[in-house]
């Protein structure tokens, strides 16, 4: 529970100055405190004042009917609260392109250089910087888009400032609502933004800018790699699996049946289809290629509570996924040892329900700074036993839509779903040549390193306007 802080107590004039707004959020999040802070600043200008475009560049758009599609050709990827923190956009869901290209919602493409704000449900105020590769990405109403206007201010330095902790208390003390949150474009239009002249600004402009073209480098070495997986195994096919075009699951016989499985899920046709596509190439099983490494899901354990001083960063599954994790903090010595990973681990998402655009099956790759962090026993350790066949080789292969489809027919359990360990141990990898498994493995390797390199160069913008500010206000 926040309180306020006894040495800088809510005074009538705050009550004024928020609209006689009753909540406690402004008033506990920090916002007016920082915006106290900002006024002692030099110059400072309203945000409405540095964008430009639909409604004067903040806004967000109307509640919509969606259509969803499968067909590239007939869609577009749609981006929601959840995915703009997303660190791989490949698996967003596809929005019907003729709604998409509607006048009423053409103006939702996203642009390269805006600033998204999530203005609706309980993450209301997170941000994300639009990269130069989500340009043919549409969003949803619920997120604010602040375009900047380019005469004016620089979008990085801008999205800098946002995400800073400054910002962060702005936009924060913006929300309002109680069980869903929500923030309108005239909520944040009067946002109070620093300046701190050409030199500065382009500086932070330039570590964001380099920042996004490396997490857009990352995710297209991603692709590259799974493409390249498919190519020199001879199943370029996979690479343009449209699981949802396929003939459905709507009846078929089982020959043979054993006590291993009863359940029609674990053979429908199109997964066989799929798992005997994979096995026609040449490899080993993942249980034979894990003899000595780690194939199974971690260990159940209390979580006691720590600060950050004293303790280690524990991501869940959603977590995994986003561009930079925001997971608790617990004890390490009152937890399992395997909380902690070896370098190259592939974490398989290994409970949840078969959503189409849940995280279950979905796969997360563990190597520089993310092994700093702690993670839950909710993901299967996937580690190679085999030093022929990397965990970067494998990655290339598990985060691929292939994978995904197989995964999900392993599935066992009922509300929750939970992979079938006889299947898991089965499924066929296939394994290339060594000279096309190193370059695959360089690849992904190469990925990884660009974005930890993107998440310093994003750390240092921000401490950069940090020092900035607190040297302009003594």
């Amino acid at each position: 529970m926040k309180i306020a802080e006894l040495s800088n107590p809510v005074t009538s004039a705050w009550f004024r100055d928020q609209g006689l707004r009753l909540d406690a959020s402004p008033y506990v999040s920090g916002a007016l405190k920082v915006k106290k802070l900002l006024e002692r600043l030099p110059d400072t200008v309203p945000l409405a004042r540095l964008t430009a475009g639909r409604n004067g560049g903040i806004f967000n758009g109307p509640m919509f009917r969606r259509v969803y599609l499968t067909d590239p050709e007939h869609s577009v990827p749609f981006l929601g609260t959840k995915d703009m923190m997303a660190a791989d956009l490949t698996g967003l869901p596809r929005l019907r392109k003729a709604d998409a290209e509607s006048a009423a919602l053409s103006y939702l493409r996203l642009k390269p250089g805006m600033t998204l704000i999530s203005c609706s449900g309980f993450n209301a105020g997170r941000r994300a910087y639009v990269r130069p590769d989500m340009g043919g990405i549409w969003s949803s109403q619920d997120t604010l888009k602040v375009e900047p206007d380019p005469e004016k201010i620089k979008s990085g330095y801008l999205y800098a400032f946002l995400l800073s902790r400054f910002g962060e208390a702005l936009v924060r003390g913006s929300v309002y609502g109680s069980a869903v949150k929500h923030i309108e474009p005239h909520h944040i239009t009067g946002l109070p933004v620093p300046r701190f002249g050409e030199r500065v600004e382009t500086e932070i402009h330039e570590l964001v800018e380099e920042s996004a073209a490396l997490r857009a480098r990352h995710q297209a070495e991603l692709v590259a790699a799974t493409e390249d997986f498919f190519d020199s195994n001879r199943l370029p096919e996979l690479n343009k699996l449209r699981w949802h075009q396929e003939e459905r699951d709507l009846g078929f016989e089982v020959a043979n049946p054993s006590s291993i499985s009863l359940r029609a899920l674990n053979f429908t046709p199109r997964a066989q289809r799929l798992i005997e596509k994979l096995g026609s190439a040449p490899g080993r099983s993942l249980g034979a290629i894990c003899e000595g490494g780690t194939l199974r899901t971690g260990a159940r354990f209390k979580r006691i509570d720590s600060d950050p001083g004293h303790g280690v960063r524990l991501i869940g599954q959603r977590q995994s996924f986003w561009l930079r994790p925001e997971g608790r903090w617990i004890s390490e010595a009152h937890a399992p040892d395997d909380i902690r990973l070896e370098d190259e681990t592939i974490l398989v998402a290994a409970r949840g329900t078969l959503g189409e655009n849940e995280v279950y099956s979905r796969s997360v790759f563990v190597t520089g700074s993310w092994l700093e962090h702690a993670y839950s026993q909710d993901y299967v350790r996937v580690v190679s036993g085999d030093p022929e066949v990397s965990g970067a080789y494998l990655f290339a292969f598990f985060r691929s839509e292939a994978a995904f489809r197989a995964l999900r027919s392993f599935s066992v359990g009922g509300k929750q779903q939970e992979y079938h360990p006889h299947f898991l141990r089965a499924l066929h990898i296939p394994v290339a040549p060594p000279a096309d498994r190193d370059r695959i493995a360089t690849t992904v390797r190469s990925a990884y390193q660009c974005r930890d390199r993107a998440d310093v160069l994003e750390d240092k913008a921000l401490a950069l306007l940090t020092a900035a500010v607190e040297e302009a206000v003594g």
